[in-house]
């Protein structure tokens, strides 16, 4: 925890004073939670409750990411991601990682490097993304999900600023796993 962290834990929390389900879904669960505010005052809180991802930056021997194009409809628009998927309970994310990579680019990896984790939307959302580096790929493949129609895209690592910079790439999850990822393979 960061000195800003500890010098304000406890002070500036929001204890829960009521909570009920707003929705619940295959996929996500909506909980609208009332709260304490460090002023004394009460507000309702939306939460939307999302099991851990996990996403994953496949590269090559050639020095190419593997990425997939498809359209998601929350955004009205074909988006190029890294190859990513939710955890199933209890579930490991480096396997959940090997399992996403046979399901959406039909390969694995011999080498699979944890990245780090970070939340997806703390404002509003419990999801949490374990980012991983896979090389050394291997075909391999699994079913894909039945809902998936996925393009596998081969993306020069050295293009991938550029991407990122024009927008190509303006997916949140893929550009915060590509920039950790670009750290630790450096000029490979």
């Amino acid at each position: 925890m960061a000195t800003q962290d500890k010098a304000h834990a406890g002070a500036w929390e929001e204890p829960t004073i009521a909570a009920s389900t707003a929705y619940e879904g295959d996929l996500i669960q909506v909980r609208l939670e009332t709260v304490s505010l460090p002023d004394g005052r009460e507000l309702t809180r939306e939460i939307v409750d999302h099991p851990y991802s996990v996403c994953i930056v496949p590269v090559d021997g050639d020095n190419n990411v593997l990425m997939v194009r498809q359209f998601r409809k929350a955004v009205e628009a074909f988006l190029l991601e890294a190859p990513a998927g939710k955890m199933e309970s209890g579930e490991d994310p480096g396997a959940t990682a090997l399992r996403e990579l046979q399901e959406e680019i039909g390969h694995t990896a011999t080498h699979l490097e944890a990245l780090g984790n970070f939340y997806v939307a703390p404002g509003w959302c419990t999801q949490m993304i374990h980012a991983y580096v896979a090389r050394e790929l291997v075909p391999a493949r699994l079913e894909a999900d039945e809902d998936e129609f996925i393009e596998v895209v081969r993306v020069p690592m050295a293009d991938i600023p550029n991407l990122i910079g024009d927008g190509t790439i303006r997916d949140a999850k893929s550009v915060a796993s590509l920039l950790l990822a670009m750290r630790v393979l450096g000029d490979n």
